[in-house]
């Protein structure tokens, strides 16, 4: 008998938009837009969520390395890494409206909980730069003793974190006095950085070892280390802080963790080299990317149980989900697309296989991704 042939990337990607195109649409949308950026295009795409189609190409002096929308108005802003230009996104006309330069050369940027300040990190050079939204200042600036590798803000907004790329040092900032600690070494080198939701606890990934450091806040003092079955790659919490999902190279696996009783809770399989993450709140969802196999795997929160997989192609990166958990988003660099799986259709099936909604076209490998609600 003649084995079935196998298709090519370009065709799984074609097969899947026709099935798309055929499949009846339900749901109602979302009033507001996806951002995208991509590595290549110095712009940002908007995608319309209540038709979804891409509506304009949001023109950039240079390629986006992160985005950040705002939680209640029609605005958002890009980050352009090198040199470091901060732009004020209007989503409403979608245009960009003002642009601040912060450095020469940025990775990061935190909305503070208030939105009061924006908050860029930047590598050269090594500072942390406050943003005032409002008058489009540079407020605060924080010198670093190095280069920064990963920062978060503090859900109470008195403090950062900051972790050192050279010597895996980790730096606390008092942003009242916009005043840097000393470096402290944790016995670990620290990667990823995220606190606990009450900001009294800060949980350090380490770079050298498969585990996770769980300091005070600000002294430093080392709570715990605890050994994970992965090197920790990427951080997703749930929506009430309670839990903390990592997900990294060693297991095709997401470790759980408890960041108010400090201890791993378990690991549970999530596919094929499982990495982005995001989550929903009704119904509460894990949703963990796994790029080599070309899906999403879909968890139940409560019973940790996979009960389905979105097909999004080989590829898969980034992941958002909107603020109403009707829509899933997920971007293809391979592919240079965006799919939206809804998630009121996901059912827990004997197949496993969540339908896709539609996919849209977003330019050649789009790399950060946010919604903007109108």
């Amino acid at each position: 008998m003649k084995a079935d042939p196998v298709l090519s990337r370009r065709q799984w990607s074609l097969t899947a938009l026709a099935c798309v195109a055929c499949r009846r649409r339900r749901g109602t949308g979302f009033p507001g837009y996806a951002l995208v950026a991509s590595a290549y295009s110095p712009s940002v795409a908007a995608v319309n969520l209540a038709t979804f189609s891409l509506a304009a190409k949001i023109e950039a002096p240079a390629p986006v390395c992160a985005l950040q929308s705002h939680p209640g108005r029609p605005c958002g802003w890009a980050l352009a890494s090198e040199p470091a230009t901060v732009m004020e996104l209007d989503t409403a006309r979608l245009r960009v409206t003002r642009r601040l330069s912060v450095g020469r050369l940025a990775s990061g940027m935190r909305l503070s909980a208030g939105g009061e300040l924006l908050w860029v990190l930047c590598r050269k050079p090594p500072q942390l730069v406050g943003v005032n939204p409002r008058s489009w200042e540079r407020a605060v600036r924080v010198s670093l003793p190095e280069s920064p590798l990963d920062f978060d803000v503090a859900p109470d907004g008195r403090w950062a974190a900051a972790s050192m790329s050279e010597s895996g040092s980790l730096v606390f900032v008092e942003l009242a006095s916009g005043r840097a600690l000393a470096p402290l070494s944790l016995g670990r080198r620290a990667s990823l950085v995220s606190f606990r939701s009450d900001g009294r606890l800060l949980l350090a990934a380490n770079a050298d070892w498969p585990g996770l450091s769980i300091v005070e806040v600000p002294s430093g003092a080392v709570v715990v280390h605890l050994p994970l079955a992965l090197r920790p790659a990427h951080f997703c919490f749930k929506a009430d802080g309670g839990q903390l999902f990592i997900t990294g190279e060693g297991a095709d696996g997401v470790a759980i963790v408890y960041p108010y009783r400090t201890e791993v809770a378990e690991t549970i399989l999530a596919g094929k080299s499982p990495a982005e993450m995001a989550v929903s709140t009704a119904p509460e969802y894990l949703f963990v990317a796994n790029p080599e196999s070309g899906d999403v795997a879909v968890i139940e929160i409560e019973t940790r149980r996979l009960i389905a997989l979105a097909p999004v192609g080989v590829g898969v990166h980034a992941l958002a989900v909107t603020p109403d958990s009707q829509y899933l988003l997920a971007l293809n660099e391979s592919a240079g697309t965006m799919a939206v799986v809804r998630i009121p259709a996901i059912t827990a099936r004997r197949t496993r296989m969540a339908p896709l909604f539609t996919v849209v076209p977003v330019g050649p490998r789009p790399t950060a991704l946010a919604v903007s609600r109108l």
